[in-house]
């Protein structure tokens, strides 16, 4: 199963549900689960030291060079069943780095597509539950993995919006590029808009709603969510996939 987590805002907890959901389901799954760390926020939200190595920004910038079994390479272990990988960073030089952004092998060109396509293809394969945080599908991105939030968001099996009630996050998630298949509510205390008019707003079924709860807040500030996943955050979580 191939799970994706993204937003069409920022700031609305998509790393802290796609960890939270990976960990759900590698407490399930005999196999453990894969965390797929697109946007580079999953080390902060799990108490992971910040990788230096090479990650997906890597392999996708490489092209045929890297095979796929270099993939597993990659990965960290986070947690008891839960392995991660890493989001780590584009050689310089490479097509779509930070020293190469400006040639003419751009991020929307058709071999990064094609390598974000097999990654997708790879990840949908494993014969483990995974799990991929895409961040914020706002298409400003750029560099070597620019194109693979987007395309593993919408190959997954199951695509996850991820969402705070707001005016604002509704408007910005109905001129988003991707249909997702489910939504997970993060509701905020004092918020006019509910779990109801999300659905009714993005024809969309809610899939989860999170309630506010500092205890979240306090579990990811002091780097313990691998470990001690608030049981608020599991019980909304654990039917959402």
């Amino acid at each position: 199963m191939l799970l994706s987590c993204w937003s069409a805002k920022g700031g609305s907890g998509t790393t802290v549900v796609a960890a939270s959901l990976a960990l759900l389901l590698a407490r399930r799954a005999d196999a453990g689960a894969l965390l797929v760390d697109l946007r580079g926020d999953v080390p902060a939200v799990l108490g992971l030291p910040e990788g230096e190595g090479p990650g997906c920004l890597a392999w996708l910038a490489a092209g045929p060079a890297a095979p796929p079994d270099a993939l597993a390479r990659l990965e960290v272990e986070a947690a008891d069943g839960l392995r991660v990988l890493p989001v780590g960073a584009a050689p310089a030089g490479a097509p779509g780095s930070s020293a190469a952004a400006a040639s003419p092998a751009s991020p929307a060109s058709p071999v990064a597509d094609e390598r974000a396509a097999l990654l997708a293809t790879l990840l949908a394969a494993d014969p483990r539950p995974v799990v991929v945080d895409c961040g914020t599908l706002d298409g400003a991105s750029t560099g070597a993995g620019a194109a693979a939030p987007s395309v593993l968001a919408g190959a997954a099996t199951l695509s996850l919006l991820v969402i705070r009630p707001c005016y604002l996050a509704l408007r910005r998630a109905l001129a988003a590029p991707l249909r997702p298949s489910g939504v997970v509510v993060v509701a905020e205390p004092g918020r006019a808009l509910g779990a109801a008019d999300v659905e009714d707003a993005l024809g969309v079924p809610v899939r989860a709603v999170v309630p506010w709860d500092p205890a979240v807040a306090r579990s990811v500030d002091a780097g313990l969510l691998a470990t001690r996943l608030p049981r608020p955050l599991a019980r909304a979580l654990r039917h959402a996939a």
